[in-house]
């Protein structure tokens, strides 16, 4: 035979001639000879790489059998806390091995999708017939791709979801999973992305209908790997909860804290009250009381709904549904602090002084009785005197708790956090899922009133434990980059405003600048500004302050049903106080920088996820207006093209380079700017715009828009010339090139 045998043809005579399989039995029976061999000796090195044989007298491997060292995907994360890992690739119709994970102390966390190399070893165990000890990790797993799927004659393609993901799939028969055309799927990539062709993905799950009701948010929790459903066993833990009895608990039934929501709020976490203070050394001043869930008594530390309650990390809240960190037996029931029964909770006592000023506090662990259940809108009425049924009775509370609220703003004026007044916007979606409108919520002083209040009992939080060197999370938020404030500084002053430079940046420079753009047309570009110059704020044992709140030690207290650094806090606060023994343990206090990485990350996930299905719902609502003509503002320039924040919906859409009038645009990327080749026309942030709607795609949540008037004035229609430079990238104008080489 003088054709080189492939790596198939190779499998399969060591298959068929197991007692004639070493190196000079292939050359033999392939007829290879010569520079041949290199060759062959090339392929059988892969096929002992793949895992495909084994052994210098080379011996075939089932594909359905596990080579002794194997590439593996972290696939779950069981309530046990044990990890399981499956076959990265698996050629055998047989179903996936499931594969325990035993780690050693000195090797790294782990977290779902992470690719490691691993030694596989069978174990006589009845739960498991085979154990990986890592060698090392590779990386983050394949990324889950959401997409569409369709079937063509020679098996099926995957068309991702993702506006920024242009790349297709091709997908096998045997890795479809019975998927039907048209139908949103879940999969991951098989292998290497390949220089020529497609890369090869499998199915993981089957979503359904992409356009049915209600799928957008779906799209956003599969694509971002929030977890959505609770395990039996969790969820039976849930159910089997108490109420809890008043025992040694300071008995807070007395007391009127009530709770201030959202109307459409399923949980209470917080409730809050206020009280004059009848000591004589403190005229005008207030005892405020902030009594908090206590799902400490129910969440305990290594319990089953610990185990998933971390693993979620934070609740993620979505126009049509929450993904609740705990099931809803205790989110929504027994962990609420719902009207008329009495609840477990930790509460913090807060003396004020008449300018608002902390003078002392303390913590209890408590049972309470709200008596209300207030809306936002329904306690702002009444603090402007206008009562209904429920808030009525309370007239007297909610009067104190205002003027509590009053003083407490001096002390905040004084102190100055950042002031940012951005609008918040609200998809109304109908019953069947669709968007019937997009509002934007006012802001009332009943929803300061609360950040006010829970802002002062996370300080409070902090200050405790910190004191007795109590081990806890902080939440940290560091100051702007210089990168970020030079950007910002450039917008501003593009604006004709001015940010203070040449001293130490605080927040009163910024609330300063904020001040002097309200009520101007640059108000919401400014604000949006200051917003994106600002730092990821995290959670950490260490703590080095919080800039936008301009606070030397901060920590998160008032939600423990929606975030599990509450929970670590609270636990802590138990701790400290000696209120229990379901306190912060040992191997908690040790996990602490693991847990508050961990956390911060599924905070991102739950943003982007959140973020990503806002957006694809204000496409569907944008979707049938195609042609309309918008007003807005650009709100950001790369180098590919513009991005327009539409007035009317908060909507933002992009405009290609290449659909921006009839001249060719140089990118500047020190400045953020876009100069025209001919007419020397400059586009910066913030320019007013009108914009006509060229293409709304609710499934990708892409908006593209053409832009019809820039600052008043029109430009003109027709095909850019940026496509015939091929998207060549001019980070600076000539003149300035000319400038720089003049003055060198």
């Amino acid at each position: 035979m003088n054709k080189t045998p492939s790596k198939e043809d190779i499998l399969k005579w060591v298959q068929e001639h197991p007692e004639k399989a070493s190196k000079r039995d292939i050359s033999k029976a392939f007829n290879i000879t010569g520079n041949a061999r290199m060759e062959l000796k090339r392929m059988l090195r892969e096929l002992r790489t793949d895992g495909l044989i084994s052994g210098s007298r080379i011996a075939f491997r089932s594909s359905s059998e596990l080579p002794p060292v194997s590439v593996l995907r972290v696939s779950e994360l069981d309530n046990n806390g044990e990890l399981w890992a499956e076959p990265a690739e698996w050629n055998s119709e047989n179903d996936r091995p499931r594969i325990l994970f035993v780690p050693k102390s000195s090797d790294a966390a782990l977290t779902i999708g992470d690719r490691i190399l691993c030694r596989i070893t069978p174990t006589e165990n009845q739960e498991h017939q085979l154990e990986a000890r890592l060698i090392r990790r590779i990386g983050s797993g394949p990324d889950l791709v959401i997409g569409i799927y369709r079937l063509g004659s020679e098996g099926g393609r995957l068309v991702p979801i993702d506006k920024k993901n242009s790349w297709e799939y091709k997908i096998s028969n045997q890795d479809a999973k019975g998927a039907k055309d048209g139908e949103l799927v879940e999969a991951e990539q098989i292998g290497p992305r390949k220089r020529l062709g497609l890369a090869s993905a499998r199915i993981i799950e089957v979503l359904g209908d992409p356009m049915a009701p209600r799928s957008i948010s779906l799209i956003a929790i599969h694509q971002h790997e929030i977890p959505d459903h609770f395990p039996d066993e969790v969820i039976l833990a849930a159910e089997k909860a108490k109420p809890v009895e008043l025992g040694e608990r300071t008995d807070l039934r007395h007391l009127p804290l009530f709770t201030i929501d959202p109307s459409d709020a399923r949980d209470h976490d917080d409730a809050i009250c206020a009280l004059p203070d009848d000591d004589t050394n403190n005229p005008g001043g207030h005892i405020v009381w902030v009594a908090i869930a206590d799902v400490a008594y129910y969440v305990q530390p290594g319990s089953s709904l610990d185990i998933e309650a971390r693993k979620r990390g934070n609740s993620s809240y979505f126009p049509d549904r929450v993904v609740p960190m705990l099931p809803d037996a205790l989110s929504g029931n027994l962990c609420s602090l719902h009207e008329g029964v009495d609840r477990a909770c930790m509460a913090v006592q807060i003396k004020l002084n008449s300018k608002g000023v902390k003078l002392d506090h303390q913590f209890y662990r408590g049972i309470m009785c709200s008596p209300a259940s207030l809306s936002y809108e329904q306690a702002q009425l009444a603090f402007d005197g206008k009562y209904d049924d429920a808030t009525k009775p309370l007239a007297t509370a909610l009067k104190d708790l205002f003027s509590a609220y009053k003083s407490a703003e001096k002390a905040r004026d004084q102190r100055q956090p950042l002031n940012l007044d951005l609008p918040e916007r609200k998809i109304v979606l109908s019953d069947e899922g669709k968007v019937l409108s997009v509002d934007f919520k006012n802001r009332l002083d009943a929803h300061k009133l609360v950040e006010e209040f829970m802002v002062t009992a996370n300080v409070c939080a902090a200050e405790t434990l910190e004191a007795v060197n109590e081990s806890l999370l902080y939440r940290v938020h560091e100051e702007p980059t210089l990168e970020k404030l030079n950007a910002l500084r450039e917008v501003v002053e593009e604006s004709g405003f001015q940010l203070a430079k040449g001293q130490v940046l605080k927040t009163q420079h910024l609330n300063k600048l904020l001040a002097a753009a309200e009520n101007s047309e640059d108000t919401e570009i400014i604000n949006m500004m200051v917003l994106r110059s600002m730092s990821q704020a995290y959670y950490s044992p260490s703590s080095i302050g919080h800039f936008g709140l301009n606070l030397r030690r901060y920590a998160h207290f008032t939600s423990p049903i929606r975030r599990y650094a509450d929970l670590i806090v609270h636990r802590a606060l138990i701790s400290a106080h000696k209120f229990g023994v379901d306190g912060l343990s040992l191997s908690e206090k040790d996990l602490l920088k693991e847990t508050g990485e961990w956390i911060s990350a599924t905070e991102r996930r739950s943003m982007l996820a959140e973020r990503d299905t806002s957006d694809r719902y204000l496409a569907a609502f944008l979707s049938d207006r195609i042609g309309v003509e918008f007003t807005g503002r650009i709100s950001g320039i790369a180098k590919f093209g513009l991005f327009v924040k539409l007035d009317e919906s908060g909507a933002d859409g992009i405009i290609p380079l290449s659909k921006l009038g009839r001249e060719y645009w140089q990118y500047d990327d020190q400045e953020r700017t876009l100069k025209g080749q001919d007419s020397g026309r400059v586009i910066s942030i913030g320019m007013s715009c009108k914009v006509s709607l060229v293409d709304a795609t609710a499934i990708t949540g892409g908006i593209s828009l053409e832009m019809l008037e820039l600052e008043g004035k029109a430009i003109p229609k027709g095909s850019s010339r940026q496509a015939s430079h091929n998207g060549r990238r001019i980070s600076r104008s000539k003149d300035k090139v000319k400038r720089k080489k003049k003055y060198k």
